[in-house]
C-alpha cells in the first residue's frame, strides 16, 4: 500500500456505481469479515472496509451491522451472502481493464 495516495473516508452510499462494483469483486463473500478499525482525525474509533485504487485508498465507513444489511439488500448477492456467479462474471468483464483489482489482497480470480 503506497503512503502517498490520497486517503478517503466515505460512506458506502456515497460511492459511485463503478467503485461499488469493483468492491464487490474484491469482496465477493461480503464485507463484515474484512472491516478494520482505526481512529479518525477527532480520535473516534471508526470501522471501515479498505479498498485501494491507483489514485486513492478508500476507507468505506460501515459497521458490521451495516455491512450485513448492505449485502442482505443487494440483489447482486445470493441468500448466503455471496456474489452471484453471473453478476461476478459481468463485473469482471466490465472492469477487466482495471489493473488495481488484482492488487487488492482479497481479490480472487477464477
Amino acid at each position: 500500500m503506497e503512503t502517498n495516495k490520497l486517503r478517503v473516508i466515505k460512506d458506502y452510499e456515497k460511492l459511485n456505481l463503478e467503485i461499488k462494483e469493483q468492491i464487490k469483486l474484491v469482496y465477493p463473500n461480503g464485507y463484515s469479515d474484512h472491516l478494520i478499525e482505526f481512529k479518525n482525525k477527532d480520535g473516534d474509533k471508526v470501522s471501515a472496509l479498505p479498498f485501494e485504487t491507483d489514485e486513492k485508498i478508500y476507507m468505506v465507513r460501515m459497521s458490521i451491522k451495516k455491512a450485513n444489511q448492505i449485502i442482505e439488500r443487494d440483489t447482486d448477492y445470493d441468500d448466503d451472502g455471496n456474489l452471484k456467479e453471473h453478476i461476478k462474471e459481468k463485473y469482471e468483464n466490465e472492469h477487466s481493464d482495471v489493473d488495481y483489482l488484482s492488487e487488492n489482497e482479497n481479490y480472487e480470480e477464477n
